[in-house]
C-alpha cells in the first residue's frame, strides 16, 4: 500500500500541484490493480470501486502512471484489465470514471462516453464518463 500511496501522491499532489485528501475511505473496499513490468517497481495503478462508491455502478479511479513510464502503453493495458475485471465482478453494470478533461480522448478510446457537464474537482476540471448501458 505504501508504494501505491507514494505513486499517487507523487503524481496527483506533487506533479499536478493539487492539495487534496487522498485517503477518501474508498481504498478499503476497492480492488487495487498494480502495473509492475517484469514484477519490478510499481509503474501504474488504478482502483476498481464497488457500486455506490463514486457512481451508482462500479467505477475506476485514481488511474495513475509513473511519469517515466508514460506513453508506453502500461496505463492502457491496466485500464483494459480494470474494465475486464469490472465486467467479470459486476456483469452488465455500466462502468464510471471521473476523468480529467485533458484525458477525455484516452477514456473515449476505451469506450467511455461523457455523462453530464464538466465540474471542478480540487482545482482540476473533470467530467463523469460511463462505459456501457445500464441493465434494464
Amino acid at each position: 500500500m505504501y508504494e501505491i500511496l507514494s505513486l499517487r501522491q507523487r503524481v496527483f499532489i506533487v506533479e499536478q500541484r493539487c492539495a487534496y485528501l487522498d485517503a477518501d475511505g474508498l481504498d478499503r473496499t476497492s480492488l487495487h490493480l498494480c502495473g509492475r513490468p517484469q514484477g519490478g517497481t510499481l509503474t501504474a495503478y488504478l482502483r476498481l470501486i464497488p457500486p455506490g462508491g463514486r457512481f451508482a455502478g462500479p467505477s475506476i479511479g485514481r488511474v495513475v502512471t509513473d511519469p517515466g513510464f508514460r506513453h508506453g502503453g502500461i496505463g492502457r493495458s491496466l485500464m483494459q484489465e480494470g474494465i475486464r475485471r469490472s465486467s467479470m465482478i459486476y456483469p452488465g453494470a455500466p462502468l464510471g470514471v471521473s476523468a480529467q478533461m485533458r484525458l477525455v480522448p484516452f477514456y473515449r478510446s476505451l469506450g467511455f462516453l461523457p455523462s453530464g457537464t464538466p465540474y471542478d474537482d480540487d482545482g482540476i476540471t473533470h467530467i463523469s464518463m460511463i462505459r456501457g448501458e445500464p441493465v434494464r
